[in-house]
């Protein structure tokens, strides 16, 4: 059996960072539902909004998986089509070109639409940082768990020797 390295390093993210990261989502999440909560208006212009950003949000979570399963280019994952690309990336531009069509046609005062575009840009962000570093704690996890899986064979076989 080949010799493994004695000392691996694994890289992992702090818990400070971790800490940062689901703050910022929480604290974008509040801002988005406290200036969509208190969005003068029709209750039509409400809802529309509301699920603007939901569906902004959940594109964005697809996005980031979709662009991170594919970040070789050489191994496509399985069921990952030219026509599923286009519906990612279709999915994605057209909640953002919605949601921003939307809130530009509001008939509100400009601060209003400040402050909601504002945490809307600022919730995307946070959704793909957030997606990211979930992302690199599962590779993580599941590094850990083969190099942990490596040592009890190499002790498996030292013992059976």
């Amino acid at each position: 059996m080949q010799n493994l390295p004695s000392l691996v390093s694994l890289q992992r993210d702090t818990r400070a960072w971790q800490l940062q990261v689901w703050t910022s989502f929480g604290v974008a999440v509040s801002l988005c539902a406290i200036g969509l909560g208190w969005l003068p208006g029709a209750a039509l212009d409400r809802a529309f909004m509301v699920m603007g950003y939901v569906f902004c949000l959940s594109a964005a979570f697809v996005l980031a998986k979709f662009v991170r399963d594919n970040q070789h280019g050489t191994v496509r994952s399985a069921g990952d089509t030219p026509m599923w690309k286009l519906v990612v990336w279709g999915g994605f531009l057209t909640a953002m070109g919605l949601t921003g069509w939307g809130l530009l046609r509001m008939e509100i005062h400009e601060t209003y639409k400040a402050f909601l575009g504002v945490s809307w840009l600022f919730l995307i962000s946070a959704a793909f940082t957030l997606a990211k570093t979930l992302r690199d704690r599962h590779e993580a996890d599941l590094a850990e768990a083969r190099l942990q899986g490596r040592r009890e064979a190499r002790a498996v076989d030292a013992t059976a020797e």
